[in-house]
């Protein structure tokens, strides 16, 4: 799995991408047409807190996709967006978020 970095790549995963959200985060995923590998990026505003608290919700969303590959096919991209709600989650809490949303995201889109 890779992940994305560039702005660029960011910003047209929100336009053309599919989205999902639910109480702790929000999910576009946009299908490319490559089977390259999976690129996950996360994005955890300062809303959600400060530089301590941003970096544990990334590692734990990082760390979920990682644990569980199966989620989704290669070739597509991945933003995850925490909300403000993500700031004190368990692992066990983030992990049935990111399934939450990963399964309302395949039923829209194959992928």
């Amino acid at each position: 799995m890779e992940s994305l970095k560039k702005n660029a790549d960011f910003q047209k995963v929100y336009r053309n991408g599919q989205v999902f959200g639910n109480r702790c985060l929000v999910g576009y995923v946009l299908n490319r047409e490559d089977r390259e590998p999976l690129r996950l990026g996360i994005s955890v505003s300062k809303k959600v807190g400060n530089s301590v608290v941003r970096h544990r919700v990334k590692r734990l969303v990082r760390e979920i996709f990682r644990l569980n590959r199966e989620l989704c096919k290669e070739g597509c991209d991945i933003v995850i967006a925490a909300k403000k709600e993500a700031k004190g989650k368990t692992y066990s809490e983030m992990e049935k978020a990111v399934f939450h949303l990963m399964k309302n995201l395949l039923q829209r889109e194959e992928i």
